[in-house]
């Protein structure tokens, strides 16, 4: 069993509350626009594995750390996470094709700001986009996701509101 800690766009603001309810958590997940410092103080204080890709607004520091795209298993399920994919039904061109290639069991992205979890039975996939937990932004709520991978299982979702933007 592993459990997962997702967020996205922070935008180099990191609130506190975060270590707080990814303290229970194997490992932290970040879909990209991290900005200055996210990236060091999450691995740093939370004491967990990092794993992310870098967004459209990260600078050199992050996208030399972290690539456009990642595929991997946890457990028995395959992952892709991209900063920037569209949703369902509507993946853009780039996404679309790796999806194809990839075939994972979960696809995870930021970009939006828009938290939406959905399974597309298309492609056999639940998409998750934690919304934003960061401050810039047109996002009204503060939003990251805590969830378990257990063997072939993604379950018990849970959405968590950091507060208003």
């Amino acid at each position: 069993m592993t459990r997962i800690g997702l967020i996205s766009d922070t935008h180099g603001f990191l609130d506190e509350k975060v270590f707080e309810y990814f303290q229970d958590c194997d490992e932290v997940w970040h879909a990209g626009d991290w900005g200055e410092g996210v990236a060091a103080r999450l691995t740093a204080e939370s004491g967990r594995t990092v794993k992310g890709v870098f967004g459209n607004i990260d600078g050199v520091s992050i996208r030399n750390e972290f690539p456009e795209q990642l595929v991997f298993m946890c457990e028995e399920v395959k992952v892709m996470i991209r900063h920037i994919s569209g949703s369902p039904p509507r993946y853009n061109p780039e996404t679309t094709k790796k999806l194809a290639i990839h075939k994972p069991q979960l696809l995870v992205c930021g970009h939006s700001h828009i938290l939406k979890i959905m399974y597309d039975n298309k492609i056999d996939c639940l998409y998750m986009n934690p919304g934003a937990a960061g401050k810039q932004g047109w996002h009204k709520v503060r939003t990251l996701i805590r969830f378990i991978i257990d063997g072939k299982e993604i379950k018990n979702c849970e959405v968590i509101e950091l507060g208003k933007r």
